[in-house]
């Protein structure tokens, strides 16, 4: 990746280091357990707020980390214990890159990521296949694109999640791979709603602009 691009990528600075923390403390287990890739997922909180029926409050108008997973999260050791003290140093960063998009407060940042590429949010619609394309521009990788489907009655999905794909070694990687499904990752949190991301379909697709 391009000096110039990784100054403005999401996994420069705070995100790569967020990896590492989180790398080290996945275990790699043996058998058809291993996970295989770390999945750095970013999501657009007017997209968010949109797929939770608005429970939003103040959201942040930059993109925001929504998680850190391996790819067979669900089959960690849960019992580990968390130690908050651990990542005192990452607090004030993961407030603004990391917050809590629901209960957000009104910090206000820039968050270049899309806007590098000239994919701005507008009430224009953009073809997915741009935008995937333009990010596997940046990063040399394919990463993976999530929408909320059209309501009955609206015309067009909305860009709501990007994912970028990591190797044990922390090395950029295809998200997807011949033959392996291209679901969308949920992560370990609380179930979705109904009207849920998922896989971005070609075609038209609506990027909102921040409320």
């Amino acid at each position: 990746m391009k000096p110039a691009a990784a100054g403005c990528a999401l996994l420069g600075g705070l995100c790569l280091a967020l990896c590492l923390g989180g790398a080290r403390g996945l275990p790699r287990s043996s058998g058809d357990s291993e996970w295989r890739k770390l999945i750095m997922v970013h999501h657009w909180p007017a997209t968010v707020c949109k797929e939770v029926e608005d429970d939003c409050k103040d959201p942040p108008d930059y993109w925001t980390i929504h998680g850190l997973w391996a790819d067979r999260a669900e089959q960690c050791n849960r019992s580990w214990p968390f130690h908050l003290e651990e990542i005192k140093d990452l607090l004030q960063d993961m407030r603004i890159y990391w917050p809590d998009v629901i209960h957000s407060p009104s910090n206000r940042s820039s968050f270049c990521m899309l806007q590098k590429l000239g994919i701005l949010p507008s009430g224009n619609y953009y073809q997915v296949s741009d935008i995937k394309d333009a990010l596997a521009s940046l990063y040399g990788v394919v990463p993976k694109v999530q929408c909320l489907p059209p309501e009955q009655g609206e015309g067009v999905q909305t860009l709501g999640q990007i994912e970028l794909c990591l190797t044990k070694d922390l090395q950029l990687r295809n998200c997807t791979e011949p033959g392996e499904p291209a679901g969308s990752w949920r992560g370990a949190g609380p179930a979705r709603p109904t009207r849920s991301l998922e896989v971005c379909e070609d075609g038209p697709v609506f990027y909102p602009p921040p409320r």
